[in-house]
């Protein structure tokens, strides 16, 4: 099974699901019981048109009788008239609900969604997580607006007719339900078989979901390696599955509803035969034949409706389960509550405690942190000190990418963080701003264990500029301030010509109005590095943290936003992951990891007197540099 694969769920019918879901319905009761009753009301409706056309045939027409016809007519149409009233209540009232709690839903799935962490998001593909929030929720939708309430409707009518064949005459009553067995068969065999392939076209709809999620997104990959053809061919199998299955469904409903119709019109014919022969005898007048045989109709189309609300009620079960699955997934980043020992003086909560969205990139704070009281952990001498104290970290729980890694970051002090692919730099970040939480050891900040703060106050300390920038559909100005209306037009103007953004925003046909396109795919990956550095800057951050962020500049960009790095870093503490070691050569102190381990901390000509792993690397960037290569071809190995 394909990582990308829907889980094949699913009892028919399952109560805990069903209690569960009713849950959602709470909030709309009185909506609910106005719907009931049209329902119920049109049900009754529909049992008294046969019956007025017994009293006409046998009151009036039987008997020569005309006069009491106008009021029958009468009567009829005002039942046509409040039937479609009813309806109208009825259908409107089911699909404002049903859409009130697909509301609700979606925003209770994407809040919980913003409050899971990064792991989670390791572990399962975006598509999946989209399913949840678009095509499962559609489903249970279908289930309030045309199942748990209508079927009401349904049962209600065929115990309606039920009562009143037996009560007009029992002998046709048994001569109707004659059928029923076939009824039953019928309706075993096809649920059993929709069902299968119910579940059949809903594994291959996820498997057509995941390949054009994934396909699309790596449409370049696609078309530099050529392999067009070889994705088709593929997309064309998987397609044809999903047709072949859909129709292995169209053949049972194509069976099924003829199926139906046809033991109907054996009712019908026996009705017809037996009733026919007593009402020649005078036993059962021709008004009660009349009224049976348009009973009978009106009894199988219940039948068959309420067969179609098992396919509805099948897709809910699974789709509801896939969703509480999803609701029920422990948040293991769980935000401290009160935030013992630190507190924001005056700071607006620009981001709320269910919001830790890393993508946004930045997460920071106007205020400087303030200490209440002491904590566990090493103190610190000033406010802003951050400690990391024999820290031990595994992605899977088992191969650990840091081991017992101890530094301090003083207030105000700049720091470059160096070492191989892999060596574990960007998971002192993740780690630093609760992305992720430590596997033995604590980060402190103030002497706090950042485990003790709340998540919002934790992050809104931090701007996080990254390598891979995430830019949103929307326009440049707000990419920049990320809704946060509290900065101007003039802070972000300003913002941007700090870091030079400005030389090329202004030369766009809209300026800072000119749209963005979806993941920034109009900009060149240093148009939006400098983007990420205005927005860092607009948001006045008390600590800088530079995740390799100018690795994909070029030598230009990089000398023009150089300068602008020094005015951001001014007064900061600044964490930076760099590649290229001439961007935090006049760092105050580097820090060099080498297979999760801290091997070296000095200034840069302490470290290059040391001729230990950061003057190899050292040697072999320049040695690059000498031959013309990328900076950062010796950061691609472990020779260190």
């Amino acid at each position: 099974m394909s990582i990308h694969d829907e889980e094949v769920l699913g009892k028919a019918y399952d109560a805990r699901l069903m209690r569960r879901l009713l849950g959602y319905l709470r909030p709309y009761v009185r909506y609910v019981a106005i719907a009931l009753g049209a329902i119920i009301s049109a049900s009754v409706l529909q049992l008294a048109q046969p019956y007025l056309m017994k009293l006409a045939i046998d009151r009036y027409i039987a008997t020569g009788d005309f006069r009491g016809l106008d009021q029958i007519a009468i009567g009829f149409l005002a039942i046509l008239i409040v039937s479609f009233a009813l309806e109208y209540v009825q259908t409107w009232v089911l699909q404002m609900t049903g859409q009130r709690i697909m509301f609700d839903m979606r925003m209770q799935i994407y809040r919980h969604l913003q409050r899971l962490d990064l792991q989670f998001y390791d572990r399962n593909p975006v598509g999946r997580l989209m399913t949840r929030v678009t095509t499962d929720v559609d489903v249970l939708n279908d289930l309030f607006t045309a199942g748990v309430v209508s079927i009401f409707g349904d049962v209600f009518t065929l115990i309606g007719i039920m009562v009143v064949l037996v009560w007009m005459d029992w002998r046709l009553a048994l001569v109707a339900f004659a059928v029923l067995p076939l009824i039953v068969l019928v309706t075993q065999w096809f649920r059993r078989n929709v069902r299968e392939s119910y579940r059949t076209v809903r594994t291959w709809i996820a498997r057509i979901n995941a390949f054009l999620q994934e396909h699309i997104t790596g449409m370049a990959t696609v078309q530099l390696f050529r392999r067009e053809r070889v994705s088709f061919t593929r997309f064309d199998e998987i397609n044809r599955k999903h047709r072949d299955a859909n129709l292995d469904s169209i053949f049972y409903y194509a069976v099924f509803y003829p199926a139906i119709e046809v033991i109907g019109a054996i009712a019908s014919a026996l009705i017809i035969w037996f009733g026919g022969g007593w009402t020649m005898q005078g036993t059962v007048t021709l008004g009660s034949l009349v009224a049976f045989l348009q009973y009978s109709q009106r009894f199988f189309r219940p039948i068959s409706d309420m067969s179609e609300k098992f396919n509805v009620l099948q897709a809910a079960m699974a789709s509801s389960e896939r969703i509480f699955t999803l609701l029920d997934t422990a948040v293991k980043i769980e935000s401290a509550a009160g935030g013992r020992g630190s507190t924001f003086e005056g700071a607006e909560r620009e981001i709320s405690a269910t919001d830790p969205r890393p993508d946004l990139a930045v997460l920071s704070v106007r205020q400087t942190l303030r200490t209440d009281g002491p904590g566990p952990g090493p103190q610190s001498p000033a406010p802003g000190h951050i400690a990391f104290d024999h820290v031990w970290f595994a992605y899977n729980g088992t191969d650990y990418v840091l081991r017992d890694v101890s530094f301090d970051v003083r207030p105000g002090e700049r720091v470059g963080v160096v070492g191989a692919t892999g060596a574990g730099k960007s998971t002192l970040i993740n780690l630093l701003l609760r992305f992720y939480d430590v596997s033995r050891g604590g980060i402190f900040i103030d002497g706090v264990d950042i485990r003790e703060r709340p998540l919002h106050e934790l992050r809104r300390l931090f701007s996080l500029v990254l390598q891979d920038v995430h830019l949103f559909s929307g326009t440049i100005a707000a990419n920049i301030r990320l809704g946060n209306h509290a900065i101007t037009d003039d802070q972000v103007r300003a913002a941007a010509a700090a870091v030079h953004a400005s030389r090329f925003i202004e030369h766009l046909p809209g300026g800072y109005d000119s749209p963005v396109a979806e993941r920034g795919a109009t900009l060149s990956v240093g148009q939006k590095q400098l983007l990420s550095f205005a927005r860092a800057l607009a948001f006045d951050p008390h600590v800088l943290v530079l995740d390799e962020a100018t690795s994909s500049v070029d030598t230009e960009t990089e000398l023009l936003i150089r300068d602008a790095l020094h005015v951001l870093m001014a007064g900061r503490t600044t964490i930076a992951i760099a590649h290229r070691l001439s961007t935090i050569q006049d760092m105050d102190k580097i820090l060099v990891l080498h297979h999760g381990q801290l091997r070296e901390s000095g200034t840069h000509q302490e470290l290059l007197a040391q001729r230990g792993i950061y003057y190899k690397l050292y040697q072999l960037q320049y040695k690059d540099q000498e031959r013309g290569e990328p900076v950062t071809a010796g950061f691609r190995s472990d020779r260190a």
